[in-house]
């Protein structure tokens, strides 16, 4: 084999290790963002919710007084109390919108996001190794939302990651969450139990996301290798050195 074409698949094996480096880097920094970037619309949504429900109040209590008329030391009272009554609902009210069911004909993007609205919702609930393999397929989100987003719903690879993130995953975590806590250190027929059977699918279901993305690149990865086997064949003579001008 050449020596130029050998230093080719060296570059690109090369290149393909430091973008999945790269990647999984981006990923976890990605998803711990959207983490906080979550709870801080959370924030948001009760501190908006709270200042309406108090100009509400406000603007009541003005109205009456300017139609009906003073309100008096009582009616001061009364609102103030009604006041702190709102905030305490509104601070402690849960402000998610719920998640909708999944449905064949959802865009792909919608699918990956509504699996990371799941997976962020269902953590504190799951054991701590199952938590620590939800932060694994989290990071993987990323990636996947972005390539998906191109992707025509139809393509096989498309099809096989709404399958996954759509319907199994969440249904592996429902299923989980409909066993009884007293019964989840029981033993199957494999040794395992319930919650170790969790982490084993979720474990399964990450190597799933990790290969499907991997699959969803390669598009790039062969356009890359493409790309160096031009400039390498175009710019360098048998011996590797570059053509003189």
């Amino acid at each position: 084999m050449p020596r130029h074409t050998r230093s080719v698949d060296q570059q690109i094996a090369r290149f393909n290790e430091v973008v999945g480096r790269i990647d999984r880097g981006s990923a976890a920094r990605a998803a711990q963002r959207r983490q906080v970037s979550r709870s801080l619309q959370a924030v948001r949504r009760k501190a908006t919710n709270i200042g309406v429900a108090l100009g509400i109040l406000i603007a009541a209590t003005i109205a009456f007084g300017l139609i009906v008329g003073p309100i008096g030391i009582g009616g001061l009272f009364l609102v103030a109390a009604l006041m702190v009554l709102a905030v305490l609902v509104l601070s402690v009210m849960p402000t998610e919108r719920p998640i909708v069911d999944y449905k064949d004909d959802m865009p792909n993007k919608a699918v990956v996001q509504r699996l990371d609205s799941l997976l962020s919702r269902k953590r504190a609930a799951l054991p701590a190794p199952a938590a620590s393999r939800l932060d694994a397929i989290s990071a993987q989100l990323p990636l996947l939302e972005n390539r998906l987003a191109e992707t025509q719903i139809l393509d096989p690879l498309a099809q096989d990651a709404r399958r996954l993130m759509g319907r199994h995953l969440p249904e592996l975590i429902e299923r989980y969450e409909r066993v009884p806590a007293a019964y989840r250190h029981e033993r199957d027929g494999e040794g395992l139990t319930v919650d170790e059977r969790l982490v084993a699918g979720l474990d399964a279901a990450s190597t799933a996301l990790d290969d499907l993305g991997r699959k969803l690149a390669r598009e790039d990865l062969n356009a890359f290798e493409t790309q160096g086997r031009f400039i390498e064949s175009r710019y360098k003579d048998s011996s590797g050195a570059l053509p003189s001008e």
